[in-house]
């Protein structure tokens, strides 16, 4: 049976799209930063990139083995979908990123060690000692405690007088007596100083660390801190010193990290769910801590020191809560979901990447899909007349919705579009225009069997949703399977594909049909002259006649 052909049918369906495109666009220029514009990959824009010099404890260099399960996690952690388009590259001894746009500190981040470990705080006091380990020839605060100045050397190491010799004096250096360190030596050699200073089990040394301690400081044993012997460390946001117990559960027992909008306090967390081992873990220490804080470190920072209220806390769950933006959190809970780094790295400064297509290409891309879609508008409405009016409105309609969905993909999920995306859209949008054919073809075929514009259109659709369902079934398989498989700018073309595949069903559903339906009931789009029929028309009236003829001569016999 033909559907309905009451007249709220199609004006709902068209209504429902038109809410569609209202609710997308309302999101982008109301909601994230409001940028109509969608993210640009490498290709297009430039990058910036940061290269990561592995850091390890004892100075060694770095196995293959660990910088290919380092390379795997960043990816995974800036490119957990693969849309994002961002590169990350083993270089020898070095890792480097490359990431869309000229944010260097994007990059830096993505190096963090994210080694997470839950710790119980013994000791947290404010931070006293950021003027102390500030050399007295750079303090210029007034009145700031200093502590006593070293003696100063000996006289006679420094004569007054140069000494009578055939070569010129030279000015005295400050250069130790050692041999200069190799980068490997020094690391090596500041985080076993930092370790046996922060990490001493011997009360008046950590009670000595943490008044020296001095939280502006890079610290040495980021992501270098042993899980098992406590800790003096800074909150990440430099307000309080803390005094940390051994490790008590190791980020490893995660099994997911979600952040979300507390909206009861609204503020950015970072919901953890634990393993079962890290489950049970978690209960004997809130059970052991109640009215007592304890610490997450990332990274040998404390990111979060909640007061543990209730306990035993059951069920495997938790949450992080600090300063946190909708970003930082985001980042965070995908940094502890994908697991921390084997290695500690130096970030470099960023540098810029110049694009290597550029505007010019991408222009030209877009030219390129212009005329494609001029040449196919032009076709529809020589060969269908009017009905190619209404492939190009809901063409122009699909184009919306696709732009729309860009943008807020690049915000919601890192996407950036590339040339390898565009071409998938250009062929999604192709792929449309064929649903449209299918479409018009079915209505000829009923004509052709006698039945009039306005009756072929509803059956006509029955029988070509079908095909067009099936059609695009197999095209959504093709591309998620491609996206699957593939690597690189391809896994950007199989989304844009799948994308624009899905959005070719609800276009043909909601916009094409009840358009061609509203238009067989006006008497306007019945003429042959506007829709193009008259010929399917005249062929119909033929076979009709011929019909007719024979049935007649049967009679006459």
């Amino acid at each position: 049976m033909p559907p309905s052909q009451g007249s709220a049918h199609p004006l709902r369906l068209l209504g429902v799209y038109a809410a569609l495109l209202a609710v997308i666009y309302a999101l982008v220029f109301f909601t994230g930063d409001k940028d109509p514009t969608p993210k640009l990959g490498i290709d297009l824009q430039g990058g910036t990139r940061v290269t990561l010099t592995a850091r390890t404890p004892d100075g060694s260099s770095p196995s293959q083995d660990s910088l290919k399960k380092a390379q795997e996690i960043i990816e995974n952690r800036v490119n957990g979908l693969g849309v994002s388009g961002s590169e990350v590259a083993i270089e020898g001894e070095n890792i480097v990123i490359t990431v869309p746009g000229d944010d260097g500190q994007q990059a830096r981040a993505l190096a963090t060690t994210a080694k997470l470990y839950i710790r119980p705080v013994l000791q947290a006091s404010p931070p006293i000692a950021g003027a102390q380990q500030t050399p007295p020839a750079q303090q210029t605060t007034p009145g700031a405690t200093t502590p006593a100045p070293e003696p100063a050397p000996a006289p006679a190491e420094q004569p007054s007088e140069p000494q009578q010799r055939v070569f010129p004096a030279q000015a005295p250096t400050d250069e130790p007596a050692e041999p200069s360190l190799t980068p490997q030596e020094q690391t090596q050699r500041e985080i076993a100083e930092a370790r046996a200073s922060r990490q001493s089990t011997d009360q008046a040394t950590q009670l000595a660390a943490m008044a020296a301690l001095d939280c502006t400081k890079p610290d040495p044993l980021a992501g270098n801190d042993d899980p098992n012997l406590p800790l003096v460390t800074c909150s990440q946001d430099g307000t309080e010193v803390f005094l940390l117990d051994k490790s008590r559960i190791d980020g490893q027992e995660i099994a997911n990290a979600t952040s979300n909008l507390d909206t009861q306090q609204s503020r950015w967390v970072v919901d953890l769910e634990f393993k079962s081992t890290g489950s049970d873990a978690w209960a004997d220490l809130t059970g052991e801590y109640v009215q007592r804080r304890v610490a997450f470190t990332l990274d040998s920072q404390v990111v979060s020191a909640p007061q543990v209220q209730q306990g035993p806390q059951l069920g495997g769950t938790t949450q992080i809560s600090g300063s946190f933006s909708a970003s930082s959190a985001r980042e965070l809970a995908n940094t502890l979901k994908y697991g921390s780094l084997p290695l500690s790295f130096q970030t470099s400064e960023a540098e810029t990447v110049s694009a290597t297509l550029g505007l010019s290409s991408l222009r030209a891309g877009l030219i390129a899909g212009a005329v494609g879609l001029a040449i196919t508008l032009l076709y529809c409405l020589v060969y269908y007349r009017m009905l190619g009016f209404l492939t190009g409105l809901s063409l122009l309609l699909s184009g919306l919705g696709v732009y729309g969905l860009m943008v807020l993909l690049g915000r919601w999920i890192g996407f950036t579009l590339d040339l390898a995306g565009i071409a998938g859209l250009i062929i999604g949008i192709g792929m449309t225009a064929d649903s449209f054919v299918v479409f018009f073809e079915r209505i000829k075929d009923e004509m052709r069997e006698g039945r009039s514009f306005r009756s072929a259109v509803p059956r006509g659709w029955q029988r070509a949703r079908r095909t067009i369902l099936t059609g695009n079934a197999v095209s959504f398989l093709a591309a998620a399977v491609l996206y699957v498989l593939a690597v690189g700018q391809v896994k950007g073309f199989a989304f844009t594909l799948g994308l624009t595949t899905i959005l070719d069903v609800v276009v043909v559903f909601l916009v094409t049909w009840p358009l061609v339906l509203l238009a067989s009931r006006r008497e306007f789009w019945a003429r042959p002259s506007m829709n193009g029929l008259g010929a399917i028309q005249e062929v119909a009236r033929e076979r009709r006649a011929a019909q007719g003829s024979v049935s007649e001569s049967v009679r006459t016999r």
